[in-house]
């Protein structure tokens, strides 16, 4: 087996390694609004992936300088013909996603740089699922012919001799949607066919739309569809002491995003808009908490103007 290098070595160097990261992604992301099912760089203990052949992809785990395991997957049989080595993760949960997104941090050998391969190189990697409502049992035999294919993955930068003799390493981020997920539960399978690659790490996500406050309603997490194309219509639930003036709306967007806010509540009699609240009589239990022990008033009841604390004040 060709052996390319130990890409944890180049990971775990100070900054003046000067490392090259390029990224690609197939959709605009914002981690703001993702949930993530798995991320191999916060899994604290073992990952327990398999190889199916079990000669064929490396596990290669070593601590970083704060002492956390650094987990990556790499394989490099360029100079063999017919190659077909397969990485699978174990089961990851969807819970309320619809579509999920995997977000590959890769480096990649380019094959004009490796003497006596031609033919047999490869600078691709197939990213394969399976959908599954509960985790296949361990002696489940391995079948290629189960699995969905997502997408071929290439590198916008492969690496070289000379990269590393220089100690540079070319990292590829690149970011596929897989679905529509339908099951509690799928498999990522990862698919070599010749390539030198080492397979930094993997993370899994959907998207939602988070909790927000909006013209005095509350809109709670809600997952998109699945026909991205389409936006859910969200009603909101006005806050305390507010009545609907209009019924508040908004559409949650297929990335993450509110749109179109329709609608909105008001606050009731007695009370006034403060930071997406109705404050009212409330102000006067705190003024004689806070103003009367301390001679001062919160910002809270200097804004009220039905709290008559002038009246108060002068009597």
């Amino acid at each position: 087996m060709f052996f390319f290098f130990c890409v944890i070595f180049f990971i775990s160097s100070p900054p003046t390694r000067h490392l090259y990261f390029t990224s690609h992604f197939s959709s605009s992301i914002s981690f703001l609004s993702a949930v993530v099912l798995l991320d191999t760089t916060t899994v604290l203990g073992e990952l327990d992936w398999k190889t199916f052949p079990v000669n064929g992809w490396d596990a290669i785990t070593e601590m970083d300088e704060q002492n956390r395991p650094i987990h990556t997957f790499q394989v490099c049989h360029v100079m063999e013909p017919n190659q077909n080595n397969w990485l699978r993760s174990g089961w990851i949960q969807r819970q309320a996603a619809q579509r999920v997104y995997v977000e590959l941090r890769f480096t990649l050998r380019d094959c004009n740089s490796i003497p006596w391969v031609s033919g047999t190189c490869k600078e691709t990697f197939n990213l394969f699922y399976l959908q599954t409502d509960e985790p296949l049992p361990v002696r489940t035999r391995f079948r290629p012919s189960d699995y969905a294919k997502v997408d071929t993955i290439a590198a916008d930068e492969s690496f070289t001799q000379t990269d590393l003799g220089d100690r540079v390493l070319r990292l590829n981020t690149e970011v596929r949607e897989v679905g529509p997920v339908t099951k509690k539960g799928f498999y990522l399978a990862f698919q070599d066919v010749g390539a030198c690659i080492a397979l930094v790490s993997v993370k899994v996500f959907y998207k939602r739309c988070p909790s927000t406050l909006r013209n005095l309603a509350a809109f709670p997490d809600t997952v998109p569809h699945m026909d991205s194309s389409s936006l859910v219509e969200v009603r909101g639930a006005c806050v305390e002491n507010a009545e609907e003036r209009d019924t508040p709306k908004l559409y949650c967007g297929a990335d993450g995003d509110w749109l179109v806010p329709l609608g909105r509540c008001i606050c009731s009699i007695g009370h006034e808009e403060i930071d997406d609240q109705c404050r009212g009589e409330e102000c006067f239990s705190e003024w004689l908490v806070v103003g009367f022990l301390s001679n001062k008033l919160s910002q809270c009841c200097l804004k009220l103007a039905h709290c008559e604390l002038n009246i108060l004040m002068k009597s």
